[in-house]
């Protein structure tokens, strides 16, 4: 399994689905805006990882880091079927760069011809 990290806002943040007895999950929809197109991303935190979410909230910058994960599934009539999972299991506020503000250069100070100078030109 490969592990990856990405940074972006978070669009869509559920709540915990217990899906089954022994299974519960949250979706998480990250929008990541390096590209030309933004890219709307969907992770899922399962059992434990559900409660990491609770501190966050929508248009908050984070970081997620992820494992991606594939599976083979075989319907009824026999048709095969490919599904790809991104199971995130950490998740921390991303830094946000500063912002540099431009500084304006100091006014001149203007020049007095009546003062007497001791410039030799």
């Amino acid at each position: 399994m490969s592990s990856f990290k990405i940074t972006g806002t978070i669009k869509v943040l559920n709540q915990t689905v217990q899906v089954s007895e022994k299974f519960s999950k949250r979706e998480l929809v990250l929008t990541e805006s390096e590209g030309m197109y933004p890219q709307h991303i969907s992770f899922q935190f399962t059992q434990d990882k559900c409660s990491l979410l609770d501190g966050f909230q929508v248009g908050e910058a984070v970081q997620v880091s992820f494992n991606l994960s594939g599976r083979e599934w075989t319907s009824p009539q026999g048709e095969v079927k490919y599904f790809n999972s991104l199971d995130a299991w950490r998740i921390d506020k991303a830094i946000q760069p500063k912002v540099v503000q431009p500084i304006a250069p100091p006014a001149p100070i203007p020049f007095d011809e009546s003062q007497d100078s001791d410039l030799p030109f």
